[in-house]
């Protein structure tokens, strides 16, 4: 198992998996509407070919390893963490040894199935599980013994596209909906770029029309539990089975896989502060997200309905490139439809060239640019003006105000749309951080001490205080002082444990609908947007 090979491999199923990702987020009914199971395979598989492209392995286990903790550590969502333990089955298998036969393959794809089963307490059929099953199976066959490697893998995915195609004969939410499972059309979407990377073919056009979406599979009942709380804890003596038994108690759809140094958590529940106090009692948590999945179902159902639940996709028309610091909300952009992201922001601010050659990758004469930072706002208007492109600069001052505009972007509709609605958000929403001060100071008339929070809103400072809690709760009241119902918090490097913050936020204020990201941002441990 070369590493340029593996990594080719990765590359060419990341590249088909994207072409279809709206279609398969728009299938998603099962566990829940959330319409978010295309881009969490696509930021799952993101984060393995990222750490090949980082990865220095000299040999066959070395490459299984370094793939498997990024399938850990990048799992994204209820697909994301199957799909992660999919990834671990099989490159075990083929870390055993150096080159790759059809038995050996035979092997991986059973290695695939059957670490996949095991990370579930409560195996459905009908899902992707269904999908590697039989996928499995048919590798196995005694027929194909005798089968070149690349003539295995197009007969694996032959048996794919059928068990996808069966899938909703097996699970009633997806016959109901007229609709195949989300998941394992992505993984045969993920197998088909494989195979086509391996054999050398060209990749099919992904289908410019979407799938024929009747009202029963728009119209979806929102999930029990409100939030997907995902997040990794990491430990030296980490009890999987004792974990798993007390997050049961809190919420469904779980999955806690890994092992005993790290163990990554994908739990539906009303109280996310619960699930990461109990992560935070027997290790170290990080990459937390908590998503809304209410807000999700929603967000599905509008923009199918506004497709016309059923009626061709319009071909894409504007392009978005987008400047974020932090590996978390350069996702976090891409999975909202950015099409290039920038690693920039404060005292990293990028170049118009860095700009302009982003611009110009974008595949449409029609661009926007969200500049995500008031000193990059500049830069962006000179790469603007020096593109032969139509190119419309978002003025948009932070990360967190980016976030709140790039919400409305829709990447098949005309820039002007695009431009109108995204300035209306961007004028809608209230923006606040909190960072350490670096040295005393006064500012916006608040005195400042060397060391203590200092929390701002709309770019004003507003307190600052040794107290963190204090500085959250004032920069909180004043970012929702105008009504707002919506809050979005970015968590940045040396951000404070969120144990029971969402909870005393929603208690204190009624009504309000909280998500948490990490986002990965240097210097502001806290960024929030209220909308």
């Amino acid at each position: 198992m070369e590493l340029d090979v593996v990594r080719h491999l990765a590359r060419s199923a990341l590249q088909n998996l994207e072409a279809h990702r709206r279609r398969i987020d728009d299938l998603n009914v099962y566990p829940v509407p959330d319409g978010d199971t295309g881009t969490n395979l696509v930021l799952t598989l993101r984060s393995i070919v990222e750490a090949l492209d980082a990865s220095t392995a000299a040999d066959s286990p070395a490459v299984a390893r370094d793939v498997t903790r990024a399938a850990l550590m990048g799992a994204r969502g209820n697909s994301g963490v199957i799909f992660s333990q999919i990834v671990r089955g099989f490159v075990e298998v083929l870390g055993e040894r150096e080159g790759v036969s059809s038995a050996l393959l035979s092997r991986a794809f059973r290695g695939a199935s059957d670490t996949a089963y095991r990370a579930v307490k409560r195996p459905v059929e009908g899902t992707m599980l269904t999908v590697i099953r039989e996928m499995a199976e048919e590798s196995e066959k005694k027929e194909h013994r005798r089968l070149a490697p690349n003539e295995l893998l197009q007969a694996v995915l032959a048996a794919g596209e059928e068990a996808v195609a069966r899938t909703p004969e097996l699970l009633d939410v997806l016959r109901n909906a007229g609709v195949v499972d989300a998941g394992g059309a992505g993984l045969v979407e993920i197998a088909r770029g494989m195979v086509h990377g391996a054999t050398g073919e060209e990749l099919p056009e992904a289908p410019v029309e979407a799938e024929s979406l009747g009202f029963d599979a728009i119209h979806q009942e929102l999930s029990e539990y409100r939030y997907c709380t995902v997040f990794v804890v990491e430990g030296e003596t980490l009890d999987k089975d004792a974990l798993e038994g007390e997050l049961e108690k809190i919420g469904d759809s779980l999955l806690v896989v890994g092992d005993h140094t790290a163990l990554k958590v994908h739990v539906h529940t009303d109280d996310p502060g619960q699930a990461l106090t109990l992560g935070t009692a027997v290790g170290v948590v990080e990459g937390v997200e908590i998503a809304n999945m209410h807000h999700q179902t929603a967000q599905r159902e509008e923009r199918l309905l506004e497709g016309g639940g059923g009626t061709p996709l319009a071909t894409l028309e504007t392009g978005l490139v987008a400047v974020c610091p932090g590996r978390g909300n350069r996702r976090l952009f891409e999975s909202l439809g950015a099409t290039r992201v920038i690693e920039g922001g404060q005292s990293m601010n990028p170049s118009a060239k860095d700009i302009l050659d982003a611009i110009e990758a974008v595949p449409t004469d029609d661009v926007l640019v969200l500049p995500n930072n008031s000193n990059v706002i500049l830069t962006a208007e000179q790469a603007a003006g020096m593109s032969a492109k139509t190119v419309r600069v978002i003025p948009s001052r932070s990360v967190q105000a980016g976030f709140a505009a790039v919400g409305r972007f829709v990447a098949t509709a005309p820039a002007d749309e695009n431009e109108r609605a995204m300035l209306e958000e961007l004028d809608g929403a209230a923006t606040g951080e909190v960072t350490v001060a670096s040295r005393d100071a006064t500012l916006d008339g608040v005195e400042i001490q060397a060391g203590a929070y200092l929390g701002l809103v709309d770019d004003v400072a507003v307190v600052s205080n040794p107290s963190l809690e204090a500085v959250i709760d004032e920069v909180v009241d004043r970012v929702l002082a105008g009504g707002h119902g919506f809050l979005t918090i970015l968590t940045g490097e040396n951000a404070p444990a969120l144990d029971g913050l969402v909870a005393e936020l929603e208690a204190r204020h009624p009504g309000l609908e909280v998500e948490v990201h990490e986002g990965g941002q240097p210097h502001y441990p806290l960024l929030f947007v209220a909308q």
